[in-house]
């Protein structure tokens, strides 16, 4: 079945912000400021990050109840039609708890990965995604994986090896971090992708079953993230950790106060931080609407899309060292993930062919029905 325009608008909606979010984040990471401790340093604030993205998602929640009261007050229905709004509004908020505390957890481990290894290995890591997906849904949505399924799995484990090992390879002798730092960040964001699928499968399960309205979804896993990680951030202040999750040995587990003081004195982690927060309300709000009106797994294949935006804009502007084999291993990873979606180059071309065939049909029905229009009437 084709994709409407809705879908389509969705899905061009979550790439883009999507890409600018995870540059947004790396530029943060990039920027140096002066701390609470009069010190010019890196903003290294992974748990504060991820604050500030649930405090975007909490956004998208004050606007679906701005949208909301607008379309009640004509009272034509128009909020029981209306893409943003329409839907089940009754529903327990906690069902989304469990999604919110996988999206908290996942996005605070990748954080600390991506401050130890490089961001186009972040971001081709984390289609990883794709392999857990996949075993959850056979797993709780009763899914029968075939075989070409399988072998798209296979593509994308391999791809991952090759990313890994393109790591070792193409390090940069300006980067500080060694490669058991490598090692661990990479490791990391791949932990964090197995409680992501986690995410995803539960999304699908319960959201597209409650018909829950996008915004307001989105909204309360937002407002649940931002109070319980805010309130983490109460014992992370007196918990002192070393690296490689922390800049130094003795550094707090998360400075809060730092963080703000960083921001306050450079205004361009100002622009990185408000960036992310604004993108990220945009990307969550596509992804769990593609969940609701496509699937969990054409989520994770849009997710994962990003990928080359955010690699070219690497390396055209932000000093991203070119290696062959990371473009092997993304070629793979892209196999896979096209295999396991059953899209081949002779069913995209059918499907062009298709496509072609009935706009020119179209065009001549047109041109039949001008012709008969100027006949003379007998």
């Amino acid at each position: 079945m084709a994709w409407t325009n809705y879908q389509i608008l969705l899905s061009l909606v979550m790439v883009i912000t999507g890409s600018i979010n995870t540059l947004s984040t790396k530029w943060a990471d990039t920027i140096k400021s002066k701390g609470q401790d009069g010190q010019t340093k890196n903003f290294n604030h992974p748990f504060f990050q991820a604050s500030t993205m649930f405090l975007g998602e909490m956004l998208c929640l004050l606007t679906f109840k701005i949208l909301y009261r607008y379309y009640s007050r004509r009272a034509d229905g128009t909020e029981d039609v209306h893409e943003l709004t329409k839907g089940n509004r009754t529903f327990n908020p906690f069902i989304l708890f469990i999604p919110a505390m996988c999206d908290m957890t996942a996005t605070s481990i990748m954080y600390i990965g991506l401050n130890l290894t490089y961001a186009s290995s972040f971001q081709m890591f984390r289609g990883s995604v794709i392999v857990f997906v996949g075993l959850l849904s056979t797993g709780f949505l009763h899914r029968v994986l075939n075989k070409r399924q399988w072998s798209g799995i296979v593509f994308v484990i391999i791809g991952l090896a090759v990313v890994g090992v393109a790591d070792f390879i193409s390090k940069d002798p300006d980067d500080s971090h060694g490669n058991n730092d490598i090692i661990t960040g990479d490791m990391l964001i791949v932990i964090a992708q197995i409680i992501q699928s986690i995410q995803m499968v539960v999304e699908e399960k319960f959201v597209a079953g409650q018909d829950i309205p996008p915004l307001q979804a989105v909204g309360w896993e937002g407002l649940f993230g931002f109070v319980v990680l805010a309130l983490l951030q109460i014992p992370f202040y007196f918990i002192h950790a070393g690296p490689p999750v922390t800049s130094q040995a003795g550094d707090r587990l998360e400075d809060a106060i730092d963080a703000f003081v960083q921001i306050g004195h450079s205004g361009k982690l100002s622009v990185a931080i408000l960036g992310t927060v604004i993108s990220i309300a945009f990307f969550n709000f596509a992804g769990i609407s593609v969940t609701k009106e496509l699937s969990a797994t054409t989520r994770m294949v849009l997710d994962s899309v990003r990928t080359i935006v955010i690699w070219v804009f690497s390396l055209a502007f932000m000093g991203q060292v070119f290696h062959w084999l990371q473009l092997l291993g993304f070629v793979l990873l892209l196999a896979g993930m096209c295999l396991y979606n059953g899209i081949t180059f002779v069913s995209t071309f059918l499907k062009m062919k298709e496509a072609i065939r009935r706009r020119y049909n179209k065009v001549d029905e047109e041109v039949i029905e001008n012709r008969n229009a100027e006949d003379p009437e007998m």
